[in-house]
């Protein structure tokens, strides 16, 4: 089957040194982007994050910090990945909670400012734990009947991505095919400003923060009060997201 475009989609995945979206680094991304006509492009690269991947990350996805030594840093490759994805919307699995997070912090690092909340997002993983609660391999096995071999590979996880939500949408006659519905739908309960959910939004629609001693109070309202919490947002540890949605709230707490 084909999926119903109104733009582009874009299915990716990231192999990284961690799990932290603000400290870890990309070490492996793969790229496969649907064209409106359905004919697929596949690229993948190999990273050089500048830090040492932990033996504990290496055991899960493979790569070694001998292998990634001579590739290129991400500052390097950005303006490529930008390229496939800026006129596109974004699809993954777990993708919504890790990589687009983390491939957002990464591009914020370089000095690149994507629309992200311009794009919609489809999470693969969402759906599939509303269905059938599992892992991606199963996924596989259980939508495609395949075995998934080179599981932890960004490029063996983003075409097995790729190809289940195809298979999810053959199967449940409730999903639309058709990706404003199914960011919808994979988006489920969430509220939130920024990708970590250190904004969110109230039952009014307000931006309120998340966290410390100003939980569930909007955020233009207590940064008209406290102008140095602004400053302390922007000096302490969050990701470089939650700042710039913090950063517009308080630009709009000033007019």
């Amino acid at each position: 089957m084909k999926l119903v475009l109104k733009r582009p989609v874009v299915f990716f995945d990231l192999e990284t040194t961690g799990t932290n979206i603000t400290k870890d680094r990309i070490v492996e991304i793969c790229i496969l982007k649907v064209n409106l006509k359905g004919d697929e492009l596949i690229k993948t690269w190999r990273v050089n994050p500048e830090m040492t991947i932990p033996q504990s990350t290496i055991d899960i996805h493979g790569i070694t910090n001998e292998m990634i030594v001579n590739e290129p840093t991400f500052k390097e490759i950005a303006p490529d990945i930008c390229n496939w994805i800026k006129d596109a919307d974004l699809a993954g699995y777990n993708s919504n909670r890790f990589d687009v997070p983390l491939l957002a912090e990464e591009m914020y690092r370089v000095g690149i400012d994507i629309d992200w909340e311009a794009k919609k997002m489809i999470d693969v993983q969402s759906i599939f734990f509303m269905k059938e609660p599992r892992n991606l391999s199963a996924a596989y096995r259980y939508y495609c009947n395949k075995e998934l071999v080179g599981a932890h590979g960004a490029e063996a996880d983003t075409v097995a991505t790729y190809e289940i939500l195809k298979s999810q949408i053959e199967r449940y006659d409730d999903l639309k095919n058709d990706m404003d519905f199914l960011a919808r739908y994979t988006k489920g309960h969430r509220n939130n400003a920024d990708f970590a959910g250190m904004i969110v939004f109230n039952k009014e629609k307000v931006a309120c923060f998340n966290f410390g001693k100003y939980k569930m109070k909007p955020v233009i309202d207590i940064l008209k009060k406290d102008t140095g919490y602004y400053g302390w947002i922007q000096k302490a540890d969050f990701p470089l997201h939650t700042k710039k949605v913090v950063t517009r709230l308080y630009l709009q707490s000033k007019l």
